[in-house]
């Protein structure tokens, strides 16, 4: 037990000490950032899929239209209003009746009329993604900053005891476990790319 003397002394508890608290600060710190760039990543993701539901709607309102134009070309008996309904077919509808004149309301139809709302469906889908990573990030900071945290609390308490005790050795052979164990938790924090 005595070799393990060392580990109570004053030099060495007052370097834990500061080092628990520099790597309980910088982890609470970049914690905080994590949980910044999360909300920001999910708000934007929710408005892009505020915007992506409503370019749907207006899609579908558009489609209706379309298909009001067109039952009344086919239905008409004159070619003045046949012209009438034809000028004003939305751009996805005259396409589709040039690619197919049989099936203007193809896959492609659709899908060229729903391709706003995709575009910004799967920017939301990927800000959501984002987000979650940042949540990931900011958990495993959480976990570090408690670690360290315990390990500053084992450290301050070992420097109360007098020298000589066993308690304070044990404190502080917990502190430098609980230092090893947050750095090595820190290191094992996952990266946002």
């Amino acid at each position: 037990m005595k070799f393990l003397r060392f580990l109570g002394n004053e030099v060495i508890l007052g370097t834990l000490i500061a080092l628990l608290s520099v790597f309980t600060a910088v982890a609470s710190f970049q914690g905080s950032i994590a949980d910044s760039k999360q909300n920001e990543n999910e708000v934007k993701a929710m408005q892009d899929l505020n915007d992506g539901n409503a370019e749907y709607l207006s899609a579908n309102q558009f489609i209706v239209y379309d298909y009001t134009m067109y039952d009344g070309w086919y239905t008409t008996d004159s070619d003045d209003k046949a012209a009438y309904y034809e000028i004003n077919y939305s751009e996805q509808l005259q396409n589709a009746i040039a690619t197919d004149p049989e099936n203007p309301f193809s896959e492609e139809y659709y899908d060229a009329m729903y391709a706003s709302a995709y575009d910004l469906w799967d920017t939301s889908d990927a800000a959501f993604e984002k987000a979650g990573q940042w949540d990931n990030r900011g958990d495993g900071l959480q976990l570090v900053m408690l670690i360290m945290a315990l390990g500053l609390a084992f450290a301050a308490w070992a420097s109360l005891l007098k020298e000589e005790s066993n308690m304070r050795l044990l404190f502080s052979a917990l502190a430098i476990i609980t230092l090893v164990a947050g750095v090595i938790a820190y290191l094992g924090v996952p990266v946002v790319g």
